[in-house]
């Protein structure tokens, strides 16, 4: 999504921008530590992510209520990429994705966190490619889609902090509790995007 991270963060606002960092600190986590639930929290709140969201975001639910969200998750970003009008060379793209969805539930109910984490992160820059073209590509997209809305631009900033090559390092390293949480971000984002 994004080739200069520097740019995006410091295009982030001041009143976000340390919640942010700590969460994804620009030179990533020393050897041993990653993101804590606490900073997990605190991003899902400049998100915008209501108090259920940020509840659920931190606990180990299953059953039913882990049904109903990933259901919901699945129903509306389906149809966000339906609705994305694209050309039509573009299509194929689309129903690439459309059809990966069903996997990526499935694996997050199966809790395979550190390769769906991964797969998210890519999943989100495919998202971001049908909804801003070419701009999706350039250093200064997290900056675009900040001026139009904030929590937005703090949204797509995440997704491009999955694809990054720090991550990749502290996903391997990382509990699945952390994991779950740093997914669920996004996820409750989308299901109510």
């Amino acid at each position: 999504m994004l080739n200069c991270p520097a740019c995006a963060s410091n295009a982030i606002p001041e009143e976000y921008r340390k919640i942010a960092l700590d969460l994804f600190p620009p030179g990533g986590y020393a050897r041993g530590e990653g993101p804590t639930m606490e900073r997990i929290r605190n991003f899902g709140v400049i998100l915008g992510l209501g108090k259920d969201n940020i509840e659920l975001i931190s606990s180990q639910k299953t059953g039913k209520e882990l049904e109903s969200l990933l259901s919901s998750f699945q129903n509306n970003l389906d149809l966000l990429i339906q609705k994305t009008w694209v050309e039509k060379a573009e299509e194929i793209r689309k129903e690439n994705l459309l059809d990966r969805l069903p996997a990526f539930v499935a694996g997050i109910e199966q809790e395979k966190y550190p390769g769906i984490l991964e797969e998210f992160g890519e999943i989100l820059e495919e998202l971001a490619w049908l909804f801003f073209g070419a701009q999706s590509r350039k250093d200064d997209f997290t900056e675009y889609t900040l001026r139009i809305d904030t929590q937005m631009g703090i949204f797509w900033w995440y997704g491009n902090q999955l694809c990054s090559p720090g991550a990749r390092e502290w996903i391997k390293m990382t509990d699945s509790e952390i994991l779950r949480a740093i997914l669920f971000l996004g996820i409750c984002f989308l299901t109510n995007f």
